[in-house]
């Protein structure tokens, strides 16, 4: 589990929560008048149907699991995906029928395909073609997703508001059947609470928006940014397997990519 998010989600609500908790203390008003079932409705109900409208139906249906994302560790930890690639440049030292044993054990599926497509014997430019190839549907499907949670994050406050308007017309309404001056339901009495109803909604549509639709993108978004650099590595390092490189000079290159505090820690006789 990525603990960032999980810190980021449970100390941010905490701390709206808690402070939610002292000011309705001090104003000795009940925690439970900010629950409103009708304005979550009025949110989620607006936000899913606006982004139906703009997305494909069966993207929308994929955010909860695009959600999970956010919660799940990077895919790539890239100094041992580096050290796996100069593993099997040893191994392909030995020869094809080394490196081919050597797939099953492959615990990165685009690696894996890589090195698969090269005991195929296929042409140096035509396998970096393909893995380029896919490696750019793949950030564009990434990208794509990042986008439709930045979509729920523009949609939800502006349903926010649509739901304070109904709250504002329906009290607008109600004080119009009662005298000016009065303290019953529907009077100036009951102006008060009545706009803390109807800007209930408003709140609701800021917190989802910045506290997970928003972050949640940014997280998908930078997730995808790290994905590309981690599969540049696996290209390059499929490319010098296919041209039979020594495994010191598939070292020295994929190295570079990774940051130079993992590499001085990794792979100390680089330097």
């Amino acid at each position: 589990m990525d603990l960032a998010t999980i810190i980021g989600l449970i100390s941010g609500t905490a701390l709206i929560l808690f402070s939610m908790f002292l000011e309705a203390t001090k104003s000795s008003i009940s925690m439970l008048k900010f629950w409103s079932p009708s304005s979550i409705m009025i949110v989620l109900g607006g936000t899913l149907a606006a982004t139906s409208v703009a997305f494909r139906l069966k993207e929308v249906a994929r955010v909860i699991s695009i959600i999970k994302y956010a919660f799940i560790k990077p895919k790539f930890v890239l100094h041992e995906l580096v050290q796996a690639i100069i593993e099997l440049a040893e191994a392909n030292r030995k020869g094809p029928a080394e490196l081919e044993k050597e797939i099953p054990n492959i615990k990165y599926p685009f690696l894996q395909d890589g090195v698969q497509f090269i005991t195929q014997g296929i042409k140096l430019d035509e396998l970096r073609e393909i893995l380029e190839e896919r490696e750019a549907f793949r950030y564009k499907r990434e990208l794509h997703e990042s986008e439709l949670m930045k979509t729920m994050g523009i949609y939800a406050p502006a349903f926010g508001m649509v739901g304070t308007l109904i709250g504002l017309v329906i009290m607008l309404f109600g004080m119009g059947g009662n005298d000016s001056g009065g303290g019953g339901a529907g009077g100036i009495g009951s102006i008060g609470p009545a706009m803390g109803v109807a800007l209930i909604t408003t709140f609701y549509g800021a917190i989802l928006a910045n506290l997970i639709f928003n972050p949640f993108a940014e997280k998908i978004k930078s997730r995808n940014k790290e994905n590309v650099q981690a599969f540049k590595i696996i290209i390059e390092g499929v490319c010098m397997l296919h041209q039979k490189k020594h495994y010191f000079d598939v070292k020295d290159k994929l190295t570079s990519y990774i940051p130079t505090e993992d590499r001085l820690k990794y792979f100390k006789d680089d330097e």
